[in-house]
């Protein structure tokens, strides 16, 4: 099999009535960056950002996968598929993908805010104040902020790395260290970007451009990806 390897934006989930901070009428126009996704924030005003990834956690909770998350779920048929996504929301596992690495975290878990190590599940949409990891220290959102490490980066350059066909769906390729991941597809990967208004920036090596939203782009290009390598 072939080695599909997919980088997944805001784009996937956005069909699926997720919104991001870029979104005019997203959770984030209520709130600024600092108040709610830096470990500053986190110092200042616990129970803030706990909120706030209360009101996240249930819009995703409410979301459905739809038919690019499905579509990418479908192709394990044919091919060897993994995702490396900025998304936090578990739509491409609920839709059927197995292997999904999160670069910058899960909306669905919570982790220890003296050992990283200590994940654990969030039961619900509600992570509150008094909840502690076995150490006793208070649980926060297991997310990456602002001005953190991204410590999957090198298992999602690793990935990136063995491509056969490498696929960019969805993101503006402006949030790094996550869009220099478009660097280490190799050579001889075949290389597909889409997004309706899509961008590469400059001294990127060439992409197949399908200038469409996901929902419309992914199905199309599936068809493709099988006629070419696998009938």
């Amino acid at each position: 099999m072939k080695r599909l390897v997919v980088f997944t934006g805001a784009g996937v989930s956005a069909e699926s009535g997720i919104r991001t901070f870029r979104d005019s009428d997203g959770l984030w126009e209520e709130y600024a960056i600092e108040e709610v996704a830096t470990p500053g924030a986190w110092l200042r005003d616990r129970e803030k950002v706990l909120h706030f990834y209360n009101l996240r956690r249930r819009q995703v909770l409410e979301a459905q996968p739809n038919a690019a998350h499905l579509t990418l779920a479908m192709l394990e048929k044919y091919f060897e598929v993994y995702v490396v996504t900025q998304n936090i929301d578990d739509l491409h596992e609920r839709a059927g993908t197995t292997q999904v690495l999160h670069l910058h975290g899960e909306i669905r878990k919570s982790r220890s805010t003296v050992d990283p190590s200590l994940v654990y599940p969030i039961d619900g949409s509600e992570l509150t104040l008094g909840e502690r990891c076995a150490k006793g220290s208070q649980l926060r959102p297991h997310i990456v902020w602002f001005g953190e490490a991204v410590p999957a980066m090198d298992d999602a350059i690793a990935i990136v790395s063995m491509a056969d066909v490498f696929v960019v769906i969805g993101t503006s390729l402006e949030v790094y260290p996550a869009a220099s991941l478009i660097h280490y597809a190799p050579e001889s990967a075949s290389c597909f970007l889409i997004d309706p208004r899509p961008s590469v920036p400059s001294g990127s090596r060439d992409f197949h451009i399908l200038a469409q939203t996901a929902c419309s782009g992914v199905p199309a290009l599936a068809d493709q990806l099988i006629r070419e390598y696998v009938e």
